[in-house]
């Protein structure tokens, strides 16, 4: 082993050195760094990341508050304000709008914390030799020197070159453009070579396809070759619906705005009044209008989601997915620990007559016990009943060699000696492309050829069990002389000798929760390379329509458009191959529907990012993972099905607030905007708008804990900016008509001077805004919808807090409010009560208008 004090030197084109020389220069041996080496290469080096960690930092956070043009533009008039000598105002100002950013700040930092803690749980792990032996750590722990050891569905957690490989495919394309998987082997290449041709090297950010290998970490973090291309590499991530639909949104009101702030400027103008007065009137205008705590409550809701989605077993990667599983109507899984219990067990091992043998358990236990690739339920099932025969664990020294398992030829091969001076080839793996080998099979009185008789017979043994739900392997195997290595060719001239019977039952409760998720409007869609008469079978057991059923030799001869029309109405997607399951998804979202896809196999990747929601397991491989949206911790239905209802109490409660604040914030600033040229003062005074806006935001931090009606839950939400324009539209001349009423009281019934009128209408303005959460909330009557109890407090706490106001002295003298009579206190209450009524009335009609057929 290397001493802890060699110096490290890394070597430019690394690709060109003999692998001990580069082992020599890094100061490394094949057995691993010592753990006092790889702290002191952490610390030169540091963490093995490409990027900054996904976690904010607090002064990151609390500047973003700032970054909006309108509060930019109200600081600019506050400075305007100190230079003019009006401190009050400035203050005023600054202290609003401080306020403001620090309730975002609050929400969002405990929202960013909630979701680095998650992240943290999902990190990438390596297999790496310290200290000569072989260990699991975090892979940002890596660094130069490292000895790292691969398998088939981890991703490449560094660069590093190849000293030890079998069978081993890498997926670059993510680097270097290739779609299809390069075999990397020890070696050294020119030094010239481009990036797609230096075939001894393995790079951060692929992924193995297939084989072992052993590499030697020489770049990590930004050093890496992804590190120096991420900037251009970066790619957008895709734009959720619920996200399309916020900046269609966004756009709706920054036009609503421009129109306010000309109106209110050209107006006030043409009146005379000051330009810094109407200017700061003007933004405030815009500022009221705007829900300025979108971007935190949006946060703040969806990592309550992904907390309370965590405690149900269900961890989320990316925030934004969260509304995308809630809007899922279509979910493609495979079967195996999804439909099915997922505890597979061999249930027999059989001779090709369908006699129980011995002899197959022994090879297939061989055969299982020494391979080094995937681990797979299948050999673990195959190695427990092994044991439980009492069979001997074969020596690891019988082992000459091994030929991985891969998704084209569907078998895995291990060669040993059989201690008589020759090798024993053994292989498993799919029944036809165990039997495309064989060119004979293991009779009672020796060997017999296979001939097209044999061969059908065995087909309908193999159709006979599958009809019955028996997943079948099959195993040969060959005797040949001793020599050094093997290769796929060898797969040949071999002699079948049995069969491996497994069974995988279903869920006890896989039909219930079926039945849910088909109340929650999702259809189940299943997609598997089992073949037909299994997966029928087990799709018969669980209530799945077997009539609609689509196999992979079916989908290839259909163009895209036959597949988008036959897939809507399939159920059933049998023997695909694994390219074929990402046009499966591709041709489900032609067709109108939000795809979920549930996945955990090397394969499945491509699958994982086309669907809407890629959803994996937390058992998956490294690819499967980090190519998903969302990981389940166990692999269930019935915990995706909880994960749906709260993306879809996620979706509703954010559009609760955008409901909420748009309707009563238009009409409330719609209204000061048309009376501007009718009064002889402003409506109310910039300072006194946004005390306004801050009060009326302040029960908005509990819409995340609000409770949800049950009938939002039971359909798949869709965002639709027009429905949201027309909501905005109808509640915000309910509530322009009463701030008119509100008027007319104010200066006919009361006749209010400025500063009255301010008063009045302050508190009639923020009361209605907070009586109209209560009411707009829910689509049933108010009365039958409790909210949630941090909501109704907070509620109530400001609508008090606003009452009294205008008696709290010289704080309401800063803001120009007066003591209000008891009799226009008491108008105030009935104006709000009023507005209350008739905006649960209008809501009743217009959610029975929604609800009414077309």
């Amino acid at each position: 082993m290397a001493r802890a004090g060699h110096a490290i030197h890394l070597p430019q084109a690394y690709w060109n050195r003999d692998a001990d020389v580069l082992l020599g220069a890094l100061g490394a041996s094949r057995t691993g760094l010592s753990a006092r080496q790889a702290a002191a290469r952490q610390r030169r080096f540091g963490a093995n990341r490409v990027e900054e960690t996904d976690e904010t930092h607090a002064g990151t956070l609390l500047l973003r508050q700032f970054s909006n043009p309108l509060v930019l533009i109200l600081l600019f008039g506050a400075a305007v304000s100190l230079v003019l000598r009006e401190w009050t105002e400035a203050a005023i100002i600054i202290a609003v709008v401080l306020g403001s950013a620090l309730l975002g700040f609050a929400q969002e930092y405990r929202a960013n914390a909630a979701m680095a803690g998650l992240r943290r749980r999902l990190a990438l792990q390596a297999r790496v030799r310290r200290q000569g032996r072989s260990a699991t750590l975090p892979a940002s722990a890596l660094v130069p020197g490292d000895i790292v050891e691969l398998s088939a569905g981890n991703l490449v957690p560094a660069d590093g070159v190849v000293l030890k490989a079998r069978d081993f495919l890498v997926t670059e394309a993510a680097l270097t453009g290739e779609p299809f998987p390069v075999e990397k082997r020890p070696g050294i290449v020119a030094v010239e070579a481009t990036l797609a041709a230096r075939g001894n090297c393995v790079f951060l950010g692929t992924s193995v396809r297939s084989g072992t290998a052993t590499v030697l970490v020489v770049q990590t973090g930004r050093a890496t070759v992804l590190g120096a291309l991420a900037g251009r590499l970066r790619q957008r991530p895709r734009e959720t619906a619920f996200a399309h639909g916020l900046r269609q949104f966004g756009q709706l009101l920054l036009r609503v705005m421009l129109v306010t702030v000309v109106f209110v400027l050209a107006v006030n103008q043409w009146l005379g009044r000051p330009m810094v007065e109407s200017l700061l009137f003007a933004v405030a205008l815009a500022v009221g209008l705007s829900p300025e705590l979108l971007p935190a409550i949006v946060s703040v809701t969806l990592s309550h989601g992904a907390r309370a989605m965590a405690k149900r077993g269900v961890i989320v990667r990316r925030l934004e997915a969260i509304e995308n599983l809630g809007s899922m109507d279509v979910l493609a899984t495979d079967k195996t620990g999804t439909l099915t219990a997922g505890v597979i067990a061999l249930s027999e091992a059989v001779d090709a007559a369908g006699e129980r043998s011995k002899r197959v358990l022994e090879l297939a236990y061989l055969n299982a016990s020494l391979e080094t690739g995937i681990d797979n339920p299948l050999d673990a099932a195959i190695v427990a009943a092994g044991r439980g025969a009492g069979l001997a664990e074969p020596a690891p020294q019988r082992k000459v060699d091994e030929i991985p398992y891969d998704f084209i030829r569907k078998r895995l091969t291990i060669v040993v000696d059989d201690g008589e001076g020759a090798h024993r080839i053994v292989t498993k793996g799919a029944f036809a492309n165990v039997l495309s080998v064989c060119t004979q099979m293991a009779h009672a009185d020796g060997e017999a050829p296979l001939d097209g008789a044999r061969l059908d017979a065995l087909q309908r043994l193999f159709e006979d069990w599958g009809r019955n739900g028996i997943r079948v392997l099959a195993v040969a195997t060959r005797r040949v002389a001793a020599r050094s290595a093997y290769h796929h060719e060898d797969e040949a001239g071999m002699t079948l000798s049995g069969f491996l019977l497994f069974l995988d039952p279903p869920k006890p409760q896989v039909q219930k929760t079926l039945a849910d998720l088909a109340a929650l409007g999702i259809a189940i869609k299943v997609i598997t390379g089992d073949n037909r008469h299994v997966a029928a079978h087990l799709a018969r057991t669980v209530g799945i329509d077997t009539s609609r059923l689509l196999t992979g030799e079916e989908i290839a001869t259909l163009n895209d458009e036959s597949l988008w029309q036959r897939a809507a109405h399939t159920d059933l997607f049998v023997e695909v191959d694994p390219q074929q399951k990402e046009r499966i998804v591709r041709a489900l979202q032609r067709s109108g529907h939000r795809v979920g896809y549930l996945g955990d196999g090397i394969n499945d990747a491509p699958a994982l990012q086309a669907a809407d929601v890629g959803i994996s397991v937390d058992g998956a491989v490294d690819v499967a993972r980090a190519s998903a949206d969302i990981v389940l911790l166990r692999p269930d239905l019935d915990v995706l099905r909880a994960g749906v209802q709260e993306g879809r109490r996620t979706f509703a409660n954010t559009l609760k607030y955008i409901a909420m604040t748009t309707s009563a914030n238009f009409g409330n600033m719609m209204s000061m905007a048309a009376v501007t040229p009718l009064l002889p003062f402003q409506p109310l005074l910039a300072k006194q708008i946004l005390l306004n806006n801050l009060l009326s935001d302040v029960p908005s931090v509990a819409v995340a804990t609000d409770r949800v009606d049950p009938d939002l839950v039971q359909t798949a939400p869709r965002w639709d900016v027009h429905e949201v324009r027309r909501f905005m539209l109808v509640f915000g001349l309910v509530s322009s008509a009463f701030d008119l009423l509100t008027f007319a009281v104010l200066l006919k019934g009361f006749g209010a001077d400025e500063a009255t009128f301010h008063t009045g209408w302050f508190v009639v303005s923020v009361l209605t805004e907070l009586v109209v959460v209560l009411v707009l909330r829910t689509h049933r009557a108010s009365w039958r919808s409790r909210p949630g109890t941090l909501l109704a407090t907070l509620t109530v706490a400001v609508a008090a807090l606003v009452c009294s106001v205008p008696y709290a002295g010289s704080f309401a003298a800063l803001f120009g409010f007066v003591p209000m009579p008891a009799s226009l206190l008491a108008a105030c209450a009935a104006i709000t009560l009023a507005y209350l009524a008739v905006t649960e009335g209008v809501k009743a009609a217009y959610f029975r208008r929604l609800r009414a057929p077309a």
